[in-house]
């Protein structure tokens, strides 16, 4: 299981590395067959959809992974997926009915009359509600390596269609953004060798055992919003300064670059995916099979490394970090060294809490850490709306590292409580 875990997160690391490195070549590349406003409308279409796939349909690839990973560690019969499906269906039913009720106010005030864009945007997100159940499935099951292709297919196909613009192929803002709506279609074009796989590989979990972890409605339905609520408060806490100074500041540049400062954040968390990805799978099942010990120390193993990386990138910030956001970014403005680095901390934090989260998330405490998550990122919101600091940026930057302290302080006090949860029923079955 241990070499499963290691080799499952390098795998996944490696693709989702990749798909990042495609990603930012399909917007580069787009950014040069369009225009700048066409290429802005692009970019905003990205980033609505993004957050919108990340709060309705990332709890049902998390309840998946825990869900399957936990029944196949304690050798029960395999998951019926008759309740996620149902949810996930849901989830995109109540985003189809909110998109077609607001329909002409995003064509006219959000893509500038492009009815194409919401098209992308309506067809799009529907379409990653396959892929994102697709995920959670070839997790649940340890197929990191098929995983790991379905993200990189759906990059690939993704800059097919720029690349086609740029070849001369095809032309168009329409052109290139239906590559967004087209990539998780191809995606899934890794899912019939998932099954092919399962078929040719004897599942444990189908040899017997007692079915008295099935999952229900309301147990499935209660996870998934208390991970929607989670990917809403850390979509908070990557959006609402940028949101807060756009909207506040006399600077119009400012807004950009506290985006800039806060890629400090945004590209571990993209690549620490990987990690959270097979680290729940395999913390459900030692929570299943081996108990709190090994449970720590997979969650502590995580920590170090963590505390490791964003340690090191605080000290390169300090050291170069102005000169290296300059050149970057090529804005007239003076990065702060110490406030770079404070977001270095701040960083750690968060990844800190993203592995506390997926502890949480393995041993059934969907609910209490949502809470926190949604305190913490409340707390980061008000503070930015209230002028206790007068520079924003420095207001940034010390804000969001003290929500991250606040979230992880309190995902730790969570993490303890449901160690000593675990151990108390271990000795009452002994």
């Amino acid at each position: 299981m241990e070499r499963s875990y290691g080799s499952g997160a390098r795998i996944l690391s490696i693709g989702i590395a990749s798909t990042g490195v495609l990603t930012f070549a399909y917007f580069s590349v787009a950014s040069h067959v369009l225009d700048a406003v066409a290429a802005d409308r692009l970019d905003l279409l990205w980033s609505v959809m993004f957050v919108i796939i990340s709060v309705i349909y990332r709890p049902i690839e998390q309840l998946l992974s825990r869900s399957i990973a936990d029944r196949r560690a304690r050798g029960l019969e395999r998951q019926s997926l008759g309740v996620p499906i149902a949810i996930q269906t849901a989830f995109a039913l109540i985003f189809l009915a909110v998109a077609l009720s607001v329909r002409q106010r995003l064509v006219d005030d959000v893509f500038d009359g492009y009815t194409t864009l919401y098209w992308v945007l309506v067809i799009g997100t529907l379409a990653y509600a396959a892929s994102y159940f697709a995920r959670g499935w070839l997790a649940g099951h340890r197929y990191f390596a098929l995983y790991g292709g379905l993200v990189f297919m759906e990059a690939t196909s993704r800059i097919a269609f720029v690349l086609a613009v740029a070849l001369g192929l095809a032309h168009g803002q329409s052109a290139v953004a239906i590559g967004i709506a087209a990539a998780p279609f191809v995606s899934l074009v890794v899912v019939p060798a998932a099954f092919a796989r399962q078929r040719r590989t004897p599942d444990r979990a189908a040899e017997g055992g007692r079915d008295d972890g099935a999952m229900t409605m309301r147990g499935g339905t209660g996870f998934a919003v208390s991970v929607s609520g989670i990917q809403l408060a850390e979509q908070a806490l990557l959006n609402a300064a940028v949101l807060t100074v756009a909207a506040t500041s006399p600077n119009p540049t400012l807004a950009g670059i506290v985006f800039n400062v806060l890629l400090i954040t945004r590209a571990p968390l993209q690549l620490f995916q990987a990690i959270q990805t097979s680290l729940l799978p395999h913390l459900a099942g030692l929570e299943a099979t081996r108990g709190s010990v090994a449970f720590g120390q997979a969650i502590r193993r995580t920590v170090l490394a963590i505390g490791g990386f964003s340690g090191a990138v605080a000290v390169g910030l300090l050291a170069i970090g102005p000169f290296v956001m300059g050149r970057v970014f090529g804005q007239d403005y003076s990065y702060s060294r110490f406030g770079l680095a404070l977001i270095a901390v701040g960083m750690g934090l968060h990844l800190c809490s993203g592995a506390l989260n997926q502890a949480a998330l393995a041993r059934g405490q969907a609910a209490a850490a949502a809470a926190t998550w949604l305190a913490a990122a409340g707390v980061f919101v008000v503070w930015m709306l209230l002028p206790v600091i007068g520079d924003q940026m420095l207001r940034v930057e010390v804000g969001y590292t003290a929500a991250a302290g606040l979230l992880a302080a309190g995902l730790t006090v969570l993490y303890r409580r449901g160690t000593a949860a675990t151990a108390a029923t271990a000795a009452a079955v002994a």
